[in-house]
């Protein structure tokens, strides 16, 4: 039996994909390692490995900005360790990050030698996150609006970030190959499973999921 890792890093940006590159390989010998720049390209990748052991995910890229990405990629694959390595060191970020199921939360500033021990961490299966981090127990609305989230299916998920983007129902079904019809369907079955009555509820409910810019 292969025991060899396998490990997702998705990230946007390539320098910074290059660096975890190689700070996942000073922490496993011979993981063999995939990297994606968006979220389709990301479930993409996911569909043709069923067996990736780790994924590291950058909080935003395109496709998905802040607890978004996370919060579908749970739903869609919720047998998958998930960490979340991002530019943020935000404390509540952190807390909400661990809420939505993610295994750890690695800030992108932490050195070489910090970045190995945390992947060392929780390839052995134990959670990491920065020292004085702690999970307040207290349940917020994003884990509810997160699970409502993580029903969509991945097309309609792309549906509801191109809504989010302002993109006419048009443009969407030109964008995906499909009819109006089609996409006038899923947008009904979006809001159904988000629990709004329309695109400005559904948009606003998703903005919330994302993560503001100082």
């Amino acid at each position: 039996m292969d025991s060899q890792f396998t490990i997702v890093i998705a990230d946007d940006h390539p320098l910074f994909r290059g660096a975890l590159y190689q700070a996942v390989h000073m922490a496993i010998d011979d993981a063999r390692l995939l990297e994606a720049d968006s979220i389709d390209s990301l479930t993409h990748l996911l569909g043709e490995h069923p067996e990736v052991d780790l994924l590291l995910l950058d909080l935003k890229m395109p496709g998905a900005n802040g607890f978004e990405g996370l919060a579908y990629l749970r739903g869609q694959y919720p047998d998958l360790p998930i960490v979340v390595v991002s530019a943020s060191e935000d404390a509540a970020i952190i807390q909400q990050v661990l809420r939505l199921g993610a295994l750890g939360f690695i800030p992108k500033s932490v050195p070489m030698k910090e970045l190995v021990s945390a992947l060392n961490t929780v390839i052995g299966g134990d959670n990491w996150v920065p020292e004085g981090i702690f999970l307040h127990p207290e349940s917020e609305d994003g884990p509810d609006f997160a699970s409502k989230l993580a029903s969509l299916t991945p097309q309609q998920y792309k549906v509801l970030i191109m809504l989010r983007d302002g993109s006419l129902n048009k443009q969407i079904a030109w964008e995906l190959n499909v009819s109006e019809a089609t996409i006038k369907a899923h947008i009904t079955a979006i809001f159904r499973k988000l629990g709004v009555k329309n695109r400005t509820q559904a948009v606003i409910a998703l903005q919330q999921m994302g993560i503001k810019d100082d």
